[in-house]
């Protein structure tokens, strides 16, 4: 299905100075607001309220005529048919308080008539009784079709709207994501997708809960009707405001239980794993610290896809869970209990006063009370509805955001590995990179070339600037200065998704999942659909084979972490005990979790051309150190011994550092010394010599 969203640059800072025209600006332009007489202005929070003034007014027609047929499409494109049905049943069940006060006012006026003329066996009153239980029958029946093909649809739109907010996520990169303004625009997106949750959901306003003002306008157009149909004189209006007495019964009544036994509320072990993995995989798509790693494995497609079918299965439950509480009996409800009441309430009244009968009073309280609450009802729709506008133009507009690495498509060049399959070219030509926020530079005038197929250790001291120029290498971050050429190509002509595939890292910070030991090491590349002998390989490569053997169930033993990376775990509505989870969770030390985020990076070692690893062995003994590197070094050789990928490490081990065909210096965020480990050594006031006699 093809949506005409509009194209908006990756970093729609400020909107344009003219009249605002594209849904960006229009969105931009509702959030400023003047602080004095002065023109100074700033900007709402987001998700603030948008005041109620003719510019915003202009501003929220304006994106109406933008986004409203692409929110239609998506809306008519997931279920046309029971779309219509929606739009019919509620219009039709906007008639029934007007049936159901007409229907016990005949019984009203039957039972005043018999009471009156002494005359208490009567047929028609019989008659008119199972009438009346007979529309309450056909209005139960009625209500519980409506209701079931409502949660049908709103559950089918909600896991859109979810869905659309999810891929967007997954698609934009860390520098498009760093923009507060972007930020703000995805907050609002969130916002709107949030309101779909169901009437009133988080205090918003849906497209979808329009539709329920069809029924609000055919309910006030019938209570017109009625009571324009019954005024014959103001003495009515007396007794009208007796009559509004009883209101009180049903907010009493409105407290009463519905039945809903609380068991079948919660969620089996099984329900409980879809639940964690729907929950898991939207933490991976919106946390920060798994970015990294997301965006390099290219997890995207795999999260979505994942996220995806537990969400089915969740919404599923949801779906009869509210199937349940539709189908109680609804002659039991307590508005209808109430209604009869109240009339009846009035009997004692009207045989002392029988000009006018007492269903026709009952009418007429009746209809004046949806009225009432038919003119507050639109009232607050009104003021959601406006606010909601503001939000749907900040979703569409968040739907149009490019990442701000991706190159535009007449510039983009596909990337070729050099001939033979050597391993990587780089030559970084005076690199500079600020962090947003900041003032001083991190990366400041970075050059070196390396050679395909040569090794490259990365030392230094502490906050230097090493991991900021890894993330720049791996085109995670982008570069403010300079030029970055790959293979003789500028990097940005590069698409960042084709690029990661040639490429795999192991970061200094890498993500520890509360998930088995095959996902933990299957996800360096999921392409291989978690295989056991893929992963199992890759884990003995790395030197974490024993460890698998000795976990209780092997490749799909459940790990646990601490700390912020446990926020990969998660359940949807109350956590199911731990007893019913489908596996115990078991630790692993700081060296064991550092052996499967290796054999994480060499899921793809065999096909990439470059290998970054980032302090490797940080966690890891001496003997085992040696062994990683001794491992790395045959990863990139041919048979016959020469080298076929590029390798670039960080360390602060200069045992290791002397490995390396060549070794940069790192300090103050640029290379001060760069050459072979025997070339720094004999420089005169060599830092990097001075590293090595302290590391001695």
């Amino acid at each position: 299905m093809a949506l005409s969203f509009l194209h908006i640059d990756a970093f729609p800072l400020y909107p344009s100075k003219h009249k605002p025209t594209s849904l960006f600006d229009l969105w931009f332009a509702s959030r400023t607001r003047r602080l004095d007489p002065d023109r100074q202005r700033d900007h709402l929070p987001p998700g603030s309220p948008r005041p109620f003034t003719i510019a915003n007014i202009f501003l929220a027609w304006n994106i109406l005529k933008l986004s409203f047929f692409d929110m239609l499409a998506l809306l008519w494109g997931l279920n046309p048919i029971r779309t219509v049905i929606l739009i019919f049943l509620t219009i039709f069940r906007g008639l029934f308080p007007a049936f159901r006060g007409y229907s016990q006012a005949m019984i009203l006026d039957e039972i005043q008539s018999l009471i009156t003329s002494g005359n208490f066996p009567s047929a028609r009153l019989g008659h008119l009784v199972v009438t009346e239980g007979a529309r309450m029958l056909a209005e139960s029946f009625f209500d519980s079709f409506a209701n079931h093909n409502e949660a049908i649809v709103h559950s089918s739109v909600r896991y859109l709207m979810e869905y659309r907010q999810m891929e967007q996520r997954l698609r934009l990169d860390l520098p498009t994501l760093a923009d507060p303004t972007t930020n703000d625009l995805l907050h609002e997106s969130d916002l709107f997708v949030r309101s779909f949750m169901g009437m009133g959901g988080f205090g918003l306003f849906s497209p979808l809960d329009l539709v329920r003002v069809l029924s609000t306008l055919s309910e006030l157009v019938s209570q017109l009707f009625i009571l324009w149909s019954t005024s014959r004189g103001s003495a009515q209006l007396f007794l009208l405001a007796m009559l509004l007495l009883p209101t009180a019964l049903s907010t009493v009544a409105s407290w009463l239980p519905n039945f809903t036994p609380t068991h079948d509320l919660l969620y089996t072990p099984g329900e409980a794993q879809a639940a964690e993995t729907q929950e898991r995989m939207r933490t991976l798509a919106h946390s920060e610290p798994f970015r990294s790693e997301v965006v390099l494995f290219g997890l995207g497609p795999w999260i979505l896809e994942s996220w995806a079918n537990a969400r089915k299965v969740i919404l599923g439950l949801d779906g009869l869970h509210n199937s349940r509480q539709s189908t109680l009996p609804w002659l039991l409800t307590p508005s209808n209990m109430s209604e009869m009441f109240m009339g009846l309430q009035n009997l004692p009244f009207l045989l002392y006063s029988s000009s006018t009968s007492l269903g026709s009073l009952a009418l007429y309280r009746n209809s004046v009370q949806s009225l009432m609450y038919s003119v507050r009802s639109l009232t607050h729709t009104v003021k959601m509805s406006f606010q909601s506008v503001f939000l749907m133009g900040a979703f569409f507009a968040a739907m149009s955001i490019e990442p701000r690495l991706s190159p535009d498509p007449e510039k983009r060049i596909k990337y070729e590995t050099p001939v033979g399959g050597k391993g990587m070219k780089i030559e970084a030509k005076n690199l500079s990179y600020t962090y947003p926020g900041n003032v001083k530079p991190t990366l400041r005038n970075v050059s070196f070339t390396l050679e395909a197929g040569e090794t490259l250790a990365i030392v230094g001291y502490n906050g230097s600037g090493k991991s900021t120029l890894a993330n720049v290498l791996l085109r995670i971050f982008d570069f403010d200065d300079g030029q970055l050429l790959i293979n003789g190509t500028d990097i940005r002509r590069l698409d960042p998704n084709e690029y990661h595939s040639h490429v795999t890292a192991l970061f200094q910070v890498f993500s520890k999942f509360n998930a088995t030991v095959r996902e933990n090491v299957g996800i360096g590349d999921v392409g291989r659909a978690f295989a056991d002998s893929s992963v199992y390989q890759a884990a003995c490569t790395a030197g974490a084979g024993k460890l698998i053997q000795s976990l209780p169930r092997g490749l799909d033993t459940q790990l646990e972490c601490m700390g912020h990376e446990s926020l990969a775990y998660g359940h949807f509505g109350p956590p199911p005990p731990y007893s019913e989870l489908p596996n115990a969770r078991h630790g692993l030390s700081g060296g064991e979790w550092q052996r499967l985020a290796i054999s994480r990076a060499f899921m793809r070692a065999r096909t990439a051309d470059l290998l970054l690893l980032d302090e490797p062995t940080s966690h890891l003994d001496a003997h085992a150190q040696n062994e990683i590197f001794k491992t790395i070094d045959s990863l990139c050789r041919e048979p016959t011994g020469g080298k076929i990928k590029t390798v670039i490490f960080i360390t602060h081990q200069m045992s290791i550092a002397k490995r390396a065909d060549k070794i940069a210096m790192f300090e103050n965020g640029t290379i001060t010394e760069f050459g072979t480990h025997e070339e720094l050594l004999a420089r005169p006031n060599s830092h990097y010599a001075s590293l090595c006699q302290a590391a001695a």
